[in-house]
């Protein structure tokens, strides 16, 4: 059974699966398609071609599927696509696409965007990805798997962070971070690997082990990065974790950061 509050407006065009509830004053506008079992909250804003997945929650004065904030932008047929069991939280704004990239912008299952942060245009989010309050995307980024960006950072346009990397909160990324590290900062670096986080998600003690000789081969050999990826593909020709984190370097049209100054204790 679907339920609408009798003040919101809902199109004709939109599609509601078994299940959906949509509070009070939101506004669902054009092609919209929501999965089953997701929750609106109030004064909710959904419009143009949006896929919200099944079981997801959004929460009051979300806005989801809005034009994106690009002056090239002609009102071109484009997308938003939101993945099952996300969970956005208050005045979240995800943009959809444009026809310069993509023409749509992707979260990823299982994510929690929590209020206030922002994912624009042409964005690529990741499954499990955390984004914590006002942390916000530029257009073109993207994030892998299950990664973590901190409160108030942001994500400087065509910027890529790694899977299972993690973003402290006041950043500013302006250069790619790789999987499996932490980086932070105005101009952020690169602090070592997030060991933390990656035995939360359940790597054993050897993949981590494996993860941080690799860095230290990358950022703290003193060889070129060039050289240093040589070495990884030689020694750990089979690991896949390192073909990540090697794959990622090797694709980078930014740069990658780099590692920050370590303060001894």
């Amino acid at each position: 059974m679907v339920k609408v509050h009798p003040t919101a407006i809902v199109s004709s065009e939109a599609v509601l699966e078994e299940g959906v509830e949509i509070g009070a004053f939101s506004v669902i506008e054009g092609p919209v398609r929501i999965g089953s079992g997701t929750k609106v909250g109030n004064r909710v804003t959904i419009k143009g071609r949006t896929t919200i997945g099944k079981n997801c929650k959004i929460y009051d004065g979300a806005v989801i599927g809005e034009e994106p904030q690009h002056l090239a932008y002609k009102g071109e047929e484009t997308e938003t696509i939101v993945g099952d069991n996300t969970i956005i939280r208050e005045y979240v704004t995800i943009h959809r696409g444009t026809a310069l990239d993509k023409g749509k912008t992707i979260v990823g299952e299982g994510c929690m965007l929590m209020a206030y942060s922002h994912v624009a245009h042409d964005c690529v989010v990741g499954k499990g990805v955390i984004m914590a309050n006002c942390a916000t995307l530029g257009g073109h980024v993207e994030v892998g798997d299950y990664a973590f960006i901190g409160g108030l950072s942001a994500v400087h346009q065509k910027t890529r962070v790694g899977a299972y990397a993690m973003v402290g909160g006041l950043s500013g990324v302006n250069l790619d971070v790789p999987p499996f590290t932490k980086a932070s900062g105005q101009h952020a670096k690169l602090y070592g690997i997030n060991a933390t986080g990656l035995k939360r998600r359940g790597f054993s003690a050897d993949r981590i082990a494996n993860i941080k000789k690799a860095y230290r081969i990358l950022f703290r050999s003193g060889m070129l990065i060039k050289e240093a990826l040589e070495v990884l593909k030689r020694d750990f020709p089979q690991d896949e974790d390192i073909k990540m984190l090697v794959k990622f370097i090797e694709t980078s049209e930014r740069g990658v950061a780099p590692e920050g100054k370590r303060v001894s204790r």
